[in-house]
């Protein structure tokens, strides 16, 4: 009987991934996905405080550029898990030790594009190469069950690869060159993602599913608390007299608009499961989470200049500028979801809608107004565009649908 125990626990502490075109169509997340995803939290939050001091082009690319590595870790940990985790020993083991390296660098992110470059490459690239481990047992998995995914999987570990070996060399580059080649590397990326997705006859076997969109709202959320973060940096660090905490107030309420308009218009709804539909859905999540970061790091630097009769140039950049590059990232998101065909007569005029409010941001940016009339203004962008999309919804009869 303890032998039959002992042989029963074996088997669930160290059973194999799951393999390619096993799809749980009624998955949910679990708590461990969701500890897994609260790490990030730290990681990206020393990312948004190196903005936040360095509120220039300069700071602005490269927060850009360490967001780029930081998202392609996430993407690459979530679909395994979405893909291949089980609830089992092996998933649980496997999920610490990967937390346990992201700890390590958060503490390197703030400075990764300085000082602390090559300590970042050297711990990022210890978490490609478990990746690269976990897809190979996968690719092993597929030669035996499912061959006619092995052609992707094994080009997908081959790319995990050269990721490592590049971000390794990176590591004995000054901050410049690196910082370049950390660009190169974040674009390759993307691109091949996207034209793997659109080319593959097979792909790497991922499905839409409310699991999956489930993590991509989470993590929206996880950098909508960025902005939340950013408002109490700011009010913190200042002056807390009546146009100060207004102009703190007005900025939380740029992040709330954030949130209606994501989860009111993409959050929620299954994107269509063509490749090129399901990798442009995929990838818009990139500049929409970079975008809510940035308006969160720039909180900081809006509320320090609260008494100011202009906002000041890189802040007023920053903040318009996110919320323009978000609005037309949501255009990208909402052209592939499922309901951009189902619901035409609601997602067609929405694109223009979107453009349109991030050229009104734009146009503020540019103005440059006091803070806190900076921040009113493209709340009031964000709020106008919503009840456009409220307005289409109920002519359609589907407002309140998921």
């Amino acid at each position: 009987m303890t032998g039959e125990r002992d042989g029963s626990f074996k088997r669930w502490f160290w059973r194999p991934p799951r393999p390619h075109g096993e799809t749980i169509a009624d998955r949910q997340v679990s708590n461990l996905e969701l500890f897994y995803d609260l790490v990030y939290v730290a990681v990206i939050g020393q990312a948004a405080h190196h903005v936040a001091e360095h509120v220039t082009v300069r700071g602005l690319a490269e927060f850009a550029v360490v967001f780029a590595l930081i998202w392609i870790a996430w993407i690459n940990g979530s679909l395994y898990l979405e893909l291949h985790g089980r609830q089992d020993g092996r998933t649980r083991s496997i999920v610490f030790a990967q937390m346990g390296i992201l700890v390590l660098l958060a503490v390197f992110t703030e400075h990764a594009a300085d000082t602390s470059g090559r300590s970042f490459a050297l711990v990022y690239a210890v978490f490609l190469a478990v990746q690269t481990v976990l897809w190979f047992t996968v690719s092993l998995q597929d030669r035996r069950d499912h061959p006619e995914y092995l052609a992707a999987a094994g080009g997908y570990v081959v790319g995990m690869a050269v990721s490592v070996v590049v971000i390794l060399a990176s590591a004995v580059l000054s901050a410049t060159p690196r910082l370049v080649v950390w660009a190169g590397f974040a674009v390759a990326w993307i691109v091949g993602i996207v034209l793997a997705a659109r080319s593959s006859r097979v792909g790497l076997g991922l499905t839409p599913t409310d699991s999956l969109v489930e993590r991509f709202g989470l993590f929206t959320i996880i950098v909508l608390g960025e902005v939340v973060l950013g408002v109490v940096a700011g009010l913190s660090a200042a002056e807390r007299d009546a146009k100060t905490v207004i102009t703190g107030l007005l900025a939380l309420w740029l992040g709330f608009g954030f949130w209606w308009i994501y989860f009111d218009l993409v959050g929620r709804r299954l994107p269509r499961a063509d490749g090129g539909a399901l990798s442009s859905w995929v990838m818009s999540h990139l500049p929409i989470t970079g975008s809510i970061t940035a308006a969160g790091a720039g909180m900081v630097s809006l509320i320090g200049h609260a008494h100011d009769g202009r906002t000041p140039a890189g802040t007023g950049w920053l903040l318009a500028g996110a919320v323009a590059a978000g609005l037309l990232a949501l255009v990208v998101s909402e052209r592939a979801l499922v309901d951009a065909e189902r619901l035409s007569t609601v997602f067609g005029p929405l694109g223009s809608a979107l453009a349109a409010g991030a050229v009104a941001a734009l146009v503020v940016g540019w103005a440059r107004p006091a803070p806190w009339l900076l921040v009113l203004l493209l709340v009031a962008i964000l709020s106008a565009v919503w009840f456009f999309a409220v307005s289409r919804f109920l002519r359609a009869d589907a407002w309140g649908e998921p």
